[in-house]
């Protein structure tokens, strides 16, 4: 029997432009990148706020933040390069409003997660998603 490589065999039947096409959507979506290969922008939100809010909310009490003071806690996952994944909360994809609703209310997306909902505003997480998305 043959030694076959399914997934080389599949993509030689797409042509060379499709399969570009392909692998930079890909690699834009796993890197928290626009198609320029920018840091995402939450449209409304204002990075600087969403620094004093992080810090305000005292999210480094459980998790390492960069650009906050004292923000080295380690219960939850370091937050340096959030920006990039593919997945926040190891399941929800890395997307502007699924971001700002996990912020808003935690439990309602992941179930038995610890982190808590903290109150925050609409616009409050809004603020607080920008200045995520710069952590890369």
């Amino acid at each position: 029997m043959p030694d076959i490589d399914p997934p080389a065999a599949i993509r030689s039947r797409l042509p060379a432009g499709v399969r570009l096409l392909a692998a930079a959507a890909c690699l834009a979506a796993a890197a928290g990148c626009d198609d320029r290969g920018q840091a995402v922008r939450v449209q409304g939100g204002d990075v600087e706020a969403g620094r004093r809010l992080v810090a305000q909310y005292q999210c480094g009490a459980c998790h390492a933040i960069p650009g906050v003071p004292a923000a080295t806690g380690d219960a939850g996952p370091s937050l340096a390069v959030v920006g990039r994944l593919s997945y926040i909360a190891g399941g929800i994809p890395n997307q502007p409003a699924r971001m700002i609703a996990f912020l808003r209310d935690p439990p309602a997306l992941k179930p038995g997660t610890p982190m808590p909902a903290l109150g925050l505003t609409e616009q409050e997480a809004r603020h607080m998603a920008a200045y995520l998305y710069t952590l890369r």
